[in-house]
């Protein structure tokens, strides 16, 4: 527990010194309202209503998320972000095997690794250094991110760092031999209305959660992305990465649409004396 509470002290400071955030909200666009939200009879946004669709008949993803895989006893209000006074912050954010019975399959090298990190609070840890988050830790992490599709590219945009991911649905081939990335490569196909997305070409030792849990260059991680509805998106991950884990495992994680708001600019950096402090 200490460790967790540890870590939303220290993104709160991040959040606090780079987005001038507050309870009141995010304070670039703050509620500037987003376009052609359904509505309930009462005027409030149908989460629930019909996914939307792009030109090619195909769901789109198209929109500002935020993690849905979190406890908010009071409630999350897409609206103003909030679950009580702060940003939610995933479940899988400290241990993304949570969900699975036993937890995640280890390596035993890993287990020890991840042991070490768990007990010692890692400063080694790369989101406190500021360097990017993978895909897989930012779906979990309380930062927005911006998917805009189209027929042929899904982008990916997180406001921490301004990172990007491209998922590349034009029918080419993953390359070979690719130069090792923090986001891999990925291209994808459409199974219905799933989006089915394989990534490789990681570099090594990349930490998918608080706890140290890692992908290596060995990695696949295949995600199949549906939207049930106009306010969630479902995303099932499996990784398959024989030097890390004894076994392939799958989770499955939530995104929530985030509305009247936009991204910002949360450039750690800006504020890396919380890093220092954090040593």
């Amino acid at each position: 527990m200490r460790r967790f509470v540890v870590h939303l002290t220290a993104i709160g400071i991040v959040l606090a010194s780079t987005s001038n955030w507050s309870a009141t909200g995010f304070a670039q666009w703050t509620r500037y309202p987003t376009a052609g939200v359904p509505t309930t009879s009462d005027g409030k946004p149908n989460l629930s209503a019909p996914t939307p669709r792009a030109s090619n008949g195909k769901p789109d993803f198209s929109g500002i998320w935020l993690t849905g895989n979190f406890n908010c006893p009071g409630g999350f209000d897409p609206t103003s972000l909030l679950c009580g006074a702060e940003l939610p912050m995933g479940r899988e954010g400290v241990n993304f095997g949570v969900t699975l019975p036993g937890g995640l399959p280890y390596q035993p090298w890993l287990a020890e690794i991840v042991k070490k990190r768990t007990a010692e609070n890692s400063k080694d840890d790369p989101h406190i250094r500021c360097l990017p988050d993978s895909f897989l830790r930012a779906y979990s992490l309380p930062h927005l991110l911006k998917f805009v599709q189209t027929p042929g590219l899904l982008l990916m945009l997180n406001e921490m760092n301004a990172g990007y991911r491209q998922v590349f649905i034009d029918g080419r081939p993953l390359p070979t031999d690719p130069t090792p990335s923090w986001q891999g490569y990925s291209t994808a196909t459409w199974q219905g209305d799933i989006l089915v997305i394989t990534s490789k070409g990681f570099r090594d030792d990349i930490w998918i959660d608080w706890n140290g849990s890692v992908i290596t260059e060995a990695a696949t991680v295949t995600e199949r992305i549906r939207r049930p509805d106009y306010g969630h998106l479902e995303i099932g991950v499996t990784v398959d990465d024989p030097k890390a884990y004894t076994k392939p495992w799958t989770v499955t994680l939530r995104q929530q649409i985030a509305l009247n708001t936009e991204l910002t600019d949360e450039i750690c950096l800006e504020g890396e004396r919380f890093a220092q402090g954090a040593k």
